[in-house]
Order: structure tokens, then sequence, then C-alpha cells
């Protein structure tokens, strides 16, 4: 996989504001703020890089107000690190590919894996299936 790198100056070239303060700089957008996502089989895929993320099909309703899934499509392309921030510990994940913040992980998902992939929906683009 190539490694994307760019300047701050170029992703705010490249993003809105809204997805470089939440990509780029660890944001966290409001909850609820992306609940019109569209339900048809297709990607997700990283705003920066349009590396594909996550599958329609692993996406489910978890009453947070944030996107989440149970499980990437691609765990090369998705990576964590340790968030310790706003007093607490929590596993960031971000694109591998350029090292864009998407959101955290939670033990707290459903079957088959128990993960909940909370996800910032301005980090996402979507790409419907052909």
């Amino acid at each position: 996989m190539d490694k994307i790198v760019k300047s701050d100056e170029e992703w705010r070239a490249q993003l809105s504001a809204e997805a470089f303060k939440i990509t780029r700089k660890h944001g966290t957008e409001r909850a609820g703020t992306h609940d019109d996502f569209p339900k048809e089989p297709g990607t997700f895929r990283c705003v920066c890089c349009d590396a594909p993320l996550f599958d329609q099909a692993h996406k489910f309703e978890s009453g947070t107000g944030w996107p989440s899934f149970f499980q990437p499509l691609d765990t090369e392309l998705v990576g964590e690190s340790v968030d310790n921030s706003w007093f607490m510990r929590r596993t960031e994940v971000h694109c591998n590919r350029c090292d864009a913040h998407l959101g955290h992980v939670f033990p707290d998902g459903p079957q088959p894996t128990g993960l909940r992939y909370c996800i910032n929906g301005v980090a996402m683009t979507f790409e419907a299936e052909d």
C-alpha cells in the first residue's frame, strides 16, 4: 500500500473545513449529523484518499448518532492507536493509507465481532454498488 502524505495546506485545499478538522486534527463531529447515509449496497471510502474502509453490509444502528460498523472492509486499511484524550483511554481508528482520523472502536458491538466502529460520517464518502 502506498502511503499518502500531504501538508496541512494541501489537505485544507482538498477537504471541507469540517472534514479537515475531523480527519487531520482528530476532531469529532456532533452526533446525529450523518443519519442520511444511503441504505443501498456499497462501500464507505476515506474522504481524504478514497481507500475502501467499510461495507454497507457491516453497518448497523447503534443508537449513538454516529455511523457504526461491526468490522472494517479490510483490516490492513483501518489501523488502531491508543487515544488518552478527554481523561479516558479509547482505541482510535484511522486510515492506514493517509492517517486520517476516522473515529473510535469499542467492544460493545454486535456479533460476529462484538466490535462497534463508531465513525465520523464526514470522514467518509459512499460509493454505491453497480
